[in-house]
């Protein structure tokens, strides 16, 4: 997507035609406005918009070449998902989507790493997977200077610690999400939807994870990831990252209320409740509110009892 006139503005660093620098997580792109250096020619035209902005989303302020590029990626706040995966039903907002996720269901994995032999269906999850290995993390957060690899690691970032807004709603029971993955992965709850079938056998599952956790476990597909502390093993890469992080005693995660560190950021979104009086967990039979799920789910086995219903 690099036009002829914008092209002229790209520079190159020198020996750029060597594919060991661009395996290895080098950015051998510059941008001739800012200086700001890129590992692929289609980031640094990506980021050139935000220097010659046509079309700006009013939601989040990315820019964008084309009206019809604007309009694809207002379907990422709207939720609208006109494209459906012919095998497991799964919507998406784009056909390229479409085709790109096609690839969990063919097990097409043509892109490996030279340092850790773990493959991928796309050339730029290899990219990105690079960042593990070269310690790379170029998208910087304004609020708090935490830096990170992947821009929807930002992205997701700035929405769970930095914004009270929930635009994303529940058509089924109400409740409301920051994001848009969160509604979908609750929306699971109601359709009861398993949208990773297993290749090998009739198991199906509700999250990617789990279907690599099954493959590994029960048909040694994948490669388990080992902690060299104390080679305890995990099936995916965030997991290993938090374990670890725990050997160094590394809380990342600050609490904005009482300064009190955390190392996930779910332990950090389970503390912050205990400054909040919001209470999204109702039981069924009493109506007694709670603040976490487990509460609420141990408060009904005993509710249960009270009102007869042993066999819940």
């Amino acid at each position: 997507m690099v036009c002829a006139a914008s092209y002229k503005r790209f520079v190159r660093k020198e020996n750029t035609t060597d594919d060991d620098k661009r395996h290895a997580g080098e950015k051998m792109y510059s941008c001739t406005e800012c200086e700001k250096h890129f590992s692929s020619q289609s980031s640094l035209c990506i980021h050139m918009n935000i220097h010659t902005c046509k079309y700006k989303c009013t939601e989040c302020g990315k820019c964008f070449e084309r009206s019809k590029d604007l309009e694809r990626h207002g379907r990422t706040h709207s939720g609208e998902k006109p494209f459906e995966c012919a095998v497991c039903k799964k919507r998406f907002a784009t056909s390229g989507n479409v085709v790109r996720h096609g690839k969990v269901h063919s097990g097409e994995k043509p892109y490996k790493c030279d340092v850790c032999d773990k493959a991928f269906s796309y050339f730029s999850s290899l990219n990105k997977h690079m960042r593990v290995h070269t310690g790379d993390k170029p998208y910087k957060c304004s609020l708090c200077s935490k830096s990170f690899s992947r821009s929807c690691h930002l992205q997701t970032h700035i929405s769970y610690l930095h914004s009270n807004r929930r635009p994303y709603e529940c058509s089924q029971c109400g409740k409301l999400f920051k994001i848009n993955a969160e509604l979908n992965r609750h929306l699971r709850i109601h359709t009861g939807a398993k949208l990773y079938p297993c290749r090998h056998c009739s198991e199906s599952f509700k999250r990617l994870y789990q279907l690599k956790t099954h493959l590994l476990k029960s048909h040694n597909e994948g490669a388990w990831l080992t902690c060299y502390i104390c080679q305890q093993k995990f099936t995916d890469g965030s997991s290993l990252k938090q374990h670890i992080l725990r050997h160094a005693d590394v809380k990342c995660y600050v609490c904005n209320e009482c300064t009190m560190r955390f190392y996930t950021v779910r332990e950090l979104k389970f503390h912050q409740l205990v400054h909040s009086n919001y209470r999204e967990f109702c039981c069924g039979l009493c109506g007694k509110d709670f603040k976490h799920r487990r509460y609420v789910m141990i408060h009904f086995k005993r509710c249960s009892k009270k009102f007869g219903f042993n066999d819940v």
